[in-house]
């Protein structure tokens, strides 16, 4: 089968220490602009020097080799300081995402073993996080401010307009400010441990089907990862600019966007969360080369007014990830807006990617691409993993290469890792040019009277129909049956439609068995914290209503 990507499909990569990329970034070209956040640069001479300053920082707060650093922060310039600079220090890092609950925080600081968090002193982040502090095995709280990393004329503006956002920070010895973890002297690694294999940050996944887990990502596996995804790019891109809207804590953005673009010498063009406005505003003030981001977000730019206006001309690639993009989409994106989007694959585990459209051929849309180089995948039997499946059926993907995770931080991986390949969940097809298609993850399966029904081969159905904009599909119970499927779907305002045509539409175009026994129609789909449909929350209200119905 051929291979499309510009290199060898075994292609080897060296493990390094994540710092070193940062370091031999500002190495090469100091004066490169690495972070453009709202206008405010700093170029790579500044980060590399700031981010030694914070290892002296965390190594006197205490981190260290086996010491976990929590990072509770937005998009924003002290997010990459922080994690560098606690890798730097020997310590590893916990993504906390900023959206947790105080008892969701707290689960993960004592799963985690947390000893320090950095946040920020905003009513959004702080009371949560401060609540936290008093009550679980933290020992510090590094805490930055936003207006310190805008440009002047901002920081004077937010701090006369928009000081109300502030939340104050009491008085407290383990409190410590962000500027004070930084006034020290830079740290001398040049005989750092630069053990390439020990782990530099505990991944949690988003707890789709349980108690979210700490996935064990080593400086090798990310380094390699953000190798990988920049060995198929072509090699003139180097020093490109990379809008930065997806969050820094989600794995999509840590590799694809920070990890990848630093390799490169590239410009994060950094912005606190997605708005539509902030985005195109960013765009033409900065012209990047890249956008990776959810199809939620580029349906957005679709249902913004005269989008066809706006210049995307300085966009070479955009990728998405996270959640199928439907073919109609991809087409609306290219047709309107000039923008070619490739699809790939990724999950925490791999920290990041495993799979990607060739971005210099036009690779197989509605696809998720072949395996980055050093990559290996099998589809393992639905209902024993042990085995293969059989020729052209569809299995559950596995995957093996040097981005894999070690395992799940003090759990059982059993089950997870089979002759060194990890399970994903995913269920996939491949055909004769090694080409993969995910079908559904094996636990959103919809059994309907012991027939087993892929939510997202309706979810494809429903996109075919001009009004539908997003759609999820998830298993009800049914007295008889056991479950049935039913369908949450958000409209395009262009084209009205109503449940029971689209209803009808659905259930014309599957079996018998696939038939939904409903479609709602809503003004939004709810989302997780990167963007994607959210399929637990609409499962769980479905699972709530039938119980309050009183149905099995």
């Amino acid at each position: 089968m051929p291979y499309e990507h510009p290199v060898a499909a075994d292609t080897v990569f060296t493990p390094r220490w994540l710092p070193d990329l940062l370091f031999d970034a500002a190495a090469r070209t100091p004066h490169a602009i690495a972070i453009d956040f709202l206008g405010k640069q700093i170029n790579y001479a500044e980060l590399a020097k700031a981010v030694r300053r914070a290892a002296t920082g965390f190594r006197e707060l205490g981190a260290g080799p086996g010491v976990t650093v929590g990072l509770f922060l937005p998009n924003c310039p002290q997010y990459v300081i922080a994690y560098f600079g606690a890798l730097a220090a020997g310590a590893r890092v916990a993504n906390f995402s900023p959206l947790y609950t105080a008892d969701e925080l707290r689960a993960q600081v004592a799963d985690s073993e947390a000893d320090i968090m950095v946040s920020l002193d905003v009513k959004a982040l702080f009371p949560t996080i401060e609540a936290v502090f008093q009550t679980s095995r933290l020992k510090t709280l590094v805490i930055g401010n936003i207006a310190a990393v805008l440009p002047p004329p901002k920081a004077m503006l937010y701090r006369l307009f928009r000081r109300n956002e502030r939340s104050p920070v009491p008085h407290n010895p383990g409190h410590v400010r962000f500027a004070k973890l930084l006034s020290g002297p830079e740290m001398d690694l040049s005989n750092a441990s630069r053990d390439p294999h020990r782990v530099a940050l505990l991944q949690y996944t988003g707890g789709t089907t349980g108690t979210p887990k700490g996935a064990m990502l080593t400086h090798a596996s990310l380094g390699i990862n953000a190798m990988q995804s920049l060995a198929i790019e072509d090699p003139a891109w180097v020093g490109d600019r990379v809008l930065a809207v997806l969050p820094l804590f989600h794995i999509f953005a840590n590799t694809c966007i920070m990890n990848r673009t630093i390799l490169n010498s590239g410009t994060i063009v950094m912005l606190p969360k997605f708005d539509v406005r902030q985005v195109l505003a960013a765009i033409a003030r900065t012209r990047p080369t890249a956008f990776p981001a959810v199809p939620t977000m580029f349906r957005a730019l679709l249902n913004h007014p005269n989008i066809e206006k706006h210049d995307f001309s300085s966009l070479r690639i955009c990728v998405t990830g996270g959640a199928p993009m439907p073919l109609p989409m991809l087409e609306e994106v290219r047709t309107k807006l000039g923008i070619r989007v490739v699809e790939g694959y990724g999950l925490t585990e791999s920290s990041g990617v495993v799979t990607v459209n060739p971005y210099m051929t036009p690779g197989k849309p509605g696809t998720v691409g072949q395996p980055l180089p050093g990559t290996e995948i099998r589809l393992l039997d639905k209902d024993d993993p042990h085995k293969l499946t059989a020729p052209g059926e569809s299995g559950e993907l596995a995957f093996r290469g040097p981005q894999a995770m070690l395992g799940y931080w003090k759990r059982d991986n059993s089950t997870t890792i089979i002759d060194g390949f990890i399970r994903t969940g995913d269920i996939a097809t491949v055909d004769d040019d090694g080409y993969y298609t995910i079908v559904d993850r094996l636990k959103d399966m919809v059994i309907v009277g012991g027939f087993k029904v892929f939510p997202g081969m309706l979810e494809e159905v429903l996109y075919r129909h001009r009004a539908v904009a997003e759609a999820v599909v998830v298993g009800v119970p049914d007295a008889y049956l056991g479950e049935r499927p039913k369908a949450f779907v958000a409209l395009h305002a262009e084209w009205p439609a109503t449940e029971a045509e689209l209803l009808q539409w659905l259930n014309a175009r599957v079996g018998k068995h696939e038939q939904a026994v409903a479609v709602e129609i809503r003004p939004s789909l709810p989302k997780t914290m990167v963007g994607k449909l959210s399929r637990k929350e609409l499962a769980a209200e479905a699972r709530a209503a039938a119980g309050a119905a009183g149905q099995p």
